[in-house]
């Protein structure tokens, strides 16, 4: 299982009510994890201890230098099993998940494997307060999850991962790399979606890129990178990466879409490199000449993060059903641009109502602008995004 695989998912518009059984088993969870959390380098040094004598073929999905997990893999199997009061939210997540597994030719051992290694984990650290209960709570709402991933991996008929050869690398600024790459075959991801990417001067790290483009015919995908502080993967593509490497792909995940034929107008809001699945929703609605009302907000701290803004204003120039507004947190009063961070320049014009509304970027960008939006009078079944750990 990967150690980026989980991060915190929107509710869903009409969320059903999970069974007392159910909520009283989560609370459970959460109270006993809650008295955990903070021993979790321990709690995942036994973790890993057990697994790999459990499975050892279980190391063979993770990198060399074990440092780089810390926590990573324990904390995101404890967010699916806190999800299991929410199954409109982690059914389809745990399936995406499933699918996304294969590529490291998980098989149902391994997950019968990571459970008994969770499990005697936080066994060891919670010493009496693990009870008979907290027990039986955690081992159903993990029986639950795998359960759920083992049923997608074994009904999904498309390859576990594909091989692509990148054919251009970049550097559109010092810590930005724009990649082509072409697939073996091409990937069956619909706009907006994001997939996880293994480079070859980092392997068995993988990470989530989003395509900044719609399908094309020759199955080409163009990502855009920058290089974050203490990114082992995002530097190396920018720096490092050459035309001839060959990156494998994973599954298609995300659910971030516009359905040009049923949505209502459509708010983007689109965050440095965030900017890429949106770009590639729009790039598949300009083959049409009518499509909802759309209004792009395309933000970051100065000028110059902007990288994308001359092609956003192109495309806009010859699709009228569509607006894009630039945003700069810093540089002074520029003609055109909004000033302050997104959240504040979204929110300058209401609540949006009627908007089906998307908001791309950093995890810490999506949870400003989704608070600041529903502070400001937005509607949570408005709002859609994807946000998943970038390094």
């Amino acid at each position: 299982m990967t150690a980026d695989s989980v991060s915190p998912l929107p509710r869903s518009s009409a969320p059903r009510e999970a069974p007392a059984a159910v909520t009283a088993m989560v609370r459970l969870i959460r109270d006993s994890w809650a008295m955990s959390e903070p021993y979790i380098a321990d709690i995942s040094q036994f973790f890993y201890g057990m697994l790999f004598t459990l499975a050892p073929t279980t190391r063979d999905f993770f990198p060399i230098n074990m440092e780089i997990q810390r926590g990573r893999l324990v904390r995101a199997l404890v967010h699916i099993v806190q999800m299991v009061d929410r199954p409109d939210d982690l059914a389809p997540f745990l399936r995406q998940l499933g699918r996304d597994h294969r590529k490291f030719g998980v098989v149902p051992r391994h997950y019968e494997a990571v459970g008994t290694a969770l499990l005697a984990s936080l066994k060891n650290h919670l010493g009496p307060a693990w009870t008979p209960e907290v027990e039986r709570a955690w081992a159903e709402a993990f029986t639950i999850a795998a359960r759920a991933m083992q049923d997608a991996a074994a009904a999904d008929t498309n390859p576990p991962s594909w091989s692509a050869t990148v054919v251009e690398h970049r550097r559109l600024t010092w810590d930005l790399a724009l990649v082509r790459l072409l697939p073996d075959q091409p990937v069956p991801y619909h706009p907006g979606q994001y997939v996880s990417v293994e480079v070859p001067q980092r392997p068995r790290l993988w990470r989530y890129l989003s395509p900044a483009n719609a399908p094309r015919e020759d199955g080409g995908i163009e990502f855009h990178v920058r290089a974050i502080d203490g990114g082992w993967v995002s530097r190396a593509i920018v720096s490092h990466t050459q035309p001839g490497d060959v990156w494998r792909l994973g599954p298609p995940l995300g659910r971030m879409t516009v359905d040009r034929e049923t949505s209502r107008a459509v708010l983007m809001v689109a965050g440095g490199t965030g900017v890429a699945p949106l770009r590639a929703i729009l790039d598949h609605l300009a083959l049409w000449g009518e499509n909802p009302k759309t209004h792009l907000f395309y933000g970051g701290p100065t000028r110059e993060d902007l990288y994308d803004l001359e092609e956003l204003r192109a495309l806009a120039a010859t699709n009228p059903w569509l607006t894009v507004t630039p945003v700069v947190e810093r540089g002074g009063d520029v003609p055109g641009f909004e000033q302050g961070t997104l959240a504040e320049a979204v929110t300058r014009y209401g609540a949006w109502p009627g908007h089906h509304i998307l908001v791309s970027g950093s995890p810490a960008m999506i949870r400003a602008t989704v608070s600041r939006m529903l502070v400001a009078g937005s509607a949570l079944d408005q709002i859609q995004y994807d946000p998943f750990t970038i390094d």
